[in-house]
């Protein structure tokens, strides 16, 4: 067994249903896989004297799911009020209309389509539903409609797919761009610096209780990575294809589709720069 301690980020031991820091309960959706990891984290947010919640990444389209994470806001007491989305990819936002419809609230996201109602979100938006103090942070790269949200009272950031508790994130090209996602990873590191954050509530996996660490290794991994890709092609590895499988040898194939869209971010990044051509 290892020493969560010792790996990134620290995570926590398991992943969870129910409290992850004062303002915070995770529901975790039933759709564990090679790319979804434990599952879906859909975190309930609130003061804990509020009787209102903001629901973020309902999840799948799974009405067991969905019901469950009503259950949960109002065994503590509480009435779902507003649900917010990291992002649009289905296994965080497939559910939410539905979830709108059991809960009778507005979608607010930074993508207009997924949007129910006239409010989206921009960055320096804060949200106050129920005495929150939820701030809006733009981490586009994983997609390009990726958001992560600050809670200052926990000092904690809810990352969706932009960090994840464990192992680390495909750059999803053509939407994803590496360069925007270096951007995100500084910016994530500036709130750990200056802001105080010090936990990471992530879309997948264990909570991670060093988010500097965490944030400070997946900037470490991405530049081992763009060195990677860049010794491949200057060995003659010219398609996706074959630096996939020069460089993410030790992989499962299984993830190799993915790792191909980070290759193509990669590769899409090194040519802009001109250190390949």
């Amino acid at each position: 067994m290892s020493d969560a301690a010792a790996l990134p980020g620290q995570p926590r031991d398991v992943v969870l249903s129910g409290p992850a820091t004062a303002r915070t309960v995770n529901v975790l959706a039933p759709n564990a896989s090679a790319m979804t990891l434990d599952g879906t984290n859909t975190w309930i947010v609130a003061e804990p004297d509020s009787g209102l919640a903001v629901v973020i990444d309902p999840g799948p389209l799974d009405d067991r799911h969905l019901r469950a994470v009503i259950d949960m806001a109002e065994r503590a007491g509480k009435r779902v009020a507003l649900t917010l989305l990291t992002h649009g990819h289905p296994d965080h936002a497939e559910g939410a209309a539905r979830f709108a419809e059991l809960t009778r609230t507005k979608v607010r996201a930074l993508d207009a389509a997924l949007r129910l109602g006239d409010e989206g979100l921009s960055a320096g938006d804060v949200i106050t539903t129920g005495g929150l103090e939820l701030r809006v942070v733009p981490t586009p790269g994983h997609t390009a409609d990726s958001l992560s949200f600050h809670l200052p009272a926990d000092r904690a950031v809810l990352t969706g797919d932009t960090i994840l508790g464990r192992g680390t994130t495909v750059v999803a090209h053509p939407d994803g761009r590496l360069g925007e996602y270096l951007d995100t990873l500084r910016r994530l590191r500036s709130l750990t610096v200056d802001d105080g954050v010090r936990t990471v509530l992530p879309g997948h996996g264990p909570v991670l209780e060093d988010a500097q660490g965490a944030v400070e290794f997946y900037l470490a991994h991405r530049a081992h990575r763009i060195a990677q890709v860049e010794t491949a092609v200057e060995a003659g590895h010219r398609t996706p294809a074959e630096v996939v499988a020069a460089v993410y040898a030790d992989v499962d194939r299984s993830l190799w589709p993915a790792a191909e869209l980070s290759v193509r971010a990669q590769l899409e990044y090194l040519t802009e720069r001109g250190l390949i051509q």
